[in-house]
């Protein structure tokens, strides 16, 4: 027979001991609901925040189209980077969060097939077997064929993109929205393989009057519904995570089932998604068309956003773009209270792994790119990863140990072939 825990009465006959006993009361254990409302509020607020960095990147891309130059691409550039540090902190909401994981889809799907979108360099091939739509070139081309069928894309509205571009055919590759179908419209492809250097489209792309690559204006037009897709989309997930939204209602329903919420986000990130698709298949195959922000060169700094979003999930801390500091009922003080040791594990875990993460970024930053790190022959660089990933995976054992410490019954965590089956991914490959 399992015991239900009244952390309320727990924390009530703590402190009337403590009272009579003339010591000092310990520090409050709070009820899981406390723990589920400060987890709503903080995905609240890293929505909002990832609202308010896209609107920024919507005003950069608005000066860029009126006035293209070097300057103005740059700033677009930029905002798109400070755009990507909240949104990065919220990607462990994304799984156990069917609200999140159905919705992710359209704002941060990558790998995409940019030959979609736009110009490619003839590297790139001219036809793919699991893509009819992998050179299609929508920005190009007023007509396209889906399913065989002739399209009107005549107006590359908000509309289109998100209704008929996005996964046209029922392929994932297809991305037409959000975060990476933008960065790659300000980037341009990165052709230098494993060496130095990022995406070089120049500002004259969307430059109506000294036009290069042709179509300006249907590139501008493009540009400028996607990022406003992706305002509204971030809007609509801020509002789901208000008070009264429906993720967070979701959430706060039923205790148990939240604590198993934040504990297959934090899980289900940190093993399969970050340490296996995102991190060891690249490493594994050496490729950097399997990094995220493949364009940009900006990868490190996203999984190091990510290793951060999964330690607030434990700790419950998060720093606003404002500078405003967040904190309050957390995993860890439930964790604490029960398993003192698990908990000053789990920490210690998180932090070796938010170690490695900051390491990584340093090399980014100083060294090499992401795309050069996983390069066949880079030892150093390949090390530098594969310790964030052993950080991962390290920490992905403690949050196991933290399901069975508060009795939630077997959670199921996101897998990785690049990790439970490495063969299989040269088979693929």
């Amino acid at each position: 027979m399992k015991v239900k825990i009244n952390f309320g009465a727990a924390l009530a006959v703590a402190v009337a001991m403590s009272a009579a006993s003339g010591l000092p009361a310990r520090a409050a254990t709070p009820e899981p609901a406390a723990v589920l409302k400060h987890y709503t509020d903080l995905a609240h607020a890293k929505y909002q925040d990832s609202l308010t960095t896209a609107q920024a990147l919507d005003k950069a891309i608005d000066a860029l189209l009126a006035n293209p130059s070097d300057k103005t691409l740059k700033a677009a550039r930029a905002a798109w980077i400070k755009a990507r540090v909240p949104y990065a902190q919220t990607e462990v909401y994304r799984f156990g969060n069917p609200i999140v994981d159905d919705w992710e889809g359209k704002v941060n799907s990558w790998p995409l097939d940019e030959g979609l979108i736009d110009y490619v360099d003839a590297s790139y091939g001219t036809e793919s077997d699991e893509n009819a739509l992998y050179v299609a070139n929508v920005i190009a081309n007023k007509t396209i064929k889906i399913n065989g069928k002739d399209v009107d894309a005549s107006h590359l509205t908000p509309e289109f993109l998100s209704g008929t571009l996005h996964q046209a055919g029922g392929v994932e590759a297809n991305v037409a929205t959000g975060y990476h179908a933008i960065e790659f419209l300000l980037w341009g492809q990165d052709l230098h393989g494993t060496g130095p250097g990022a995406g070089e489209r120049p500002a004259t792309d969307y430059d109506l009057k000294n036009c290069t690559h042709g179509n300006c204006d249907r590139r501008a037009e493009y540009l400028r519904s996607a990022s406003t897709l992706l305002v509204a989309d971030l809007k609509d997930m801020a509002e789901k995570w208000a008070p009264d939204g429906e993720a967070t209602k979701h959430v706060q329903a039923d205790p148990k089932a939240g604590l198993t919420t934040i504990l297959t986000g934090m899980g289900s990130l940190s093993y399969g998604e970050l340490a296996g698709e995102r991190m060891k298949l690249g490493l594994l195959l050496h490729d950097p068309e399997e990094e995220q922000d493949c364009f940009s060169d900006n990868t490190y700094n996203e999984h190091n956003g990510d290793a951060i979003g999964i330690a607030s999930a434990y700790n419950g801390n998060y720093t606003r773009v404002d500078g405003t500091k967040m904190k309050g009922p957390s995993l860890h003080d439930l964790v604490k209270a029960k398993d003192p040791a698990l908990d000053k594990e789990m920490e210690g875990k998180l932090n070796a792994t938010l170690d490695a993460m900051k390491a990584l970024v340093h090399r980014g930053e100083t060294v090499e790119k992401y795309d050069q790190m996983i390069g066949e022959g880079n030892k150093e660089g390949n090390a530098t990863i594969q310790k964030a990933i052993d950080g991962l995976l390290d920490q992905t054992k403690s949050i196991q140990r933290v399901i069975a410490a508060l009795d939630l019954g077997a959670i199921k965590l996101e897998g990785s072939a690049s990790l439970d089956d490495p063969n299989a991914v040269f088979k693929k490959k």
